[in-house]
């Protein structure tokens, strides 16, 4: 029985960032804690939030790893206890967004936090956090509007976490941050945003707004080329709206469920020495999942050829791949560092993950290896 939420009151517009003060108050949050990562500070977009406040915020944590780890999430969240904070700003990309809410998480509920993980139920245990505001930097995760996230747990264990008390109260999406975005950050970030569409479009559950919204997705990234024009001139505004919406999409549209392409990105990523980008991994992966679950969904596939811009019969795998490489991603694994003593690993991580049970079709050990040596 499909459970259909579209909850997160979202500003959305060039200049959008001028309603954050208004929203904090609405909110009844005066004592912001930011929480962001290294490189927004570097690029000044920290300082462009700071500026966007009355006041000072109550404390500021800029130190999210790319892969937010639970020992991290612990030191944020004793800074924000420390500093008397009432509320979490949530500024980046997925990784920053996924640690704001942990720290959220953290600030109000106990450990251990492996009880929370959406494979094993954890979403009954999960009570309301501190007021939310998202600012998303990038346009790939649509952590902004989404129910999830993920952290590695001091077992090792990449974690899903899922509520609906981990949506953002408000997100606040101004395409404006994203226009300094260098070119390969906006490629892996938007076949982030264009793979949630397609898993969220094939996943077998039933939830037909969320699949209208996927090819809406689908359709603005790559049939209306806005990803490419990204890609191709980073100042390029009315792309960098098209994408922001289109990642916006994209976390609507997968409330119905992701697929094989983020059950094995989710378990590379535990390679976290490797500093391996989520949204290459995807744009990696997914010309090999299209493979594997052609013949499935023939209807879903002919209606994504027209999303798509493509010839009736289009080999959509191959179509994917000149995307890739169209827009400078990678075409193997082996050419961002992954090696084949990786593959066991990332198979048995792949079988666990929550998004293995929602792919198009049931896979099997021997599927993902098969699909992993071929993206080698």
């Amino acid at each position: 029985m499909p459970v259909m939420n579209f909850m997160t009151p979202c500003i959305f517009d060039h200049g959008a960032l001028g309603k954050l003060q208004r929203t904090l108050q609405g909110l009844g949050a005066s004592k912001p804690f930011i929480v962001t990562d290294p490189g927004i500070k570097a690029a000044g977009l920290l300082e462009r939030v700071t500026e966007a406040l009355s006041g000072e915020p109550a404390g500021i944590f800029a130190e999210t790893l790319p892969n937010p780890i639970e020992a991290q999430a612990r030191e944020a969240t004793a800074q924000y206890q420390k500093c008397g904070a009432d509320s979490i700003i949530a500024l980046g990309g997925g990784s920053s967004m996924d640690m704001a809410k942990i720290v959220g998480l953290m600030a109000t509920h106990e450990g251990p936090y492996e009880k929370y993980a959406a494979k094993t139920g954890g979403a009954k245990y999960i009570g309301k956090i501190p007021p939310l505001v998202a600012i998303p930097t990038t346009s790939g995760t649509g952590s902004e509007v989404s129910v999830g996230a993920v952290v590695i747990l001091d077992t090792g264990v990449k974690e899903t976490i899922v509520s609906p008390n981990l949506i953002p109260a408000t997100a606040i999406c101004d395409p404006t941050l994203t226009l300094g975005l260098p070119a390969h950050l906006t490629a892996a970030t938007g076949m982030d945003a264009v793979t949630h569409c397609i898993e969220a479009v094939l996943s077998p559950r039933e939830n037909p707004p969320c699949e209208a919204i996927g090819y809406d997705g689908v359709h603005r990234a790559i049939g209306d080329g806005w990803l490419k024009r990204a890609v191709t001139d980073g100042s390029d505004e009315e792309a960098r709206y098209h994408m922001m919406m289109a990642s916006y999409e994209g976390a609507l549209a997968f409330m119905k469920g992701l697929g094989g392409v983020h059950a094995l990105s989710h378990a590379a990523g535990r390679l976290h020495e490797k500093r391996l980008h989520h949204g290459t991994l995807n744009a990696i992966f997914l010309p090999h999942l299209l493979r594997a679950n052609e013949g499935v969904a023939d209807a879903k596939y002919a209606r994504l050829r027209f999303a798509m811009g493509l010839a009736e019969g289009a080999d959509l795998g191959e179509a994917v791949d000149q995307l890739n490489a169209d827009i400078g991603i990678p075409a193997k694994l082996s050419a961002i560092g992954v090696e084949a003593s990786d593959g066991p690993g990332i198979v048995e991580g792949a079988l666990k993950d929550l998004a293995h049970f929602s792919n198009a079709k049931p896979l099997d050990q021997g599927d993902y290896e098969r699909i992993f040596e071929a993206a080698l």
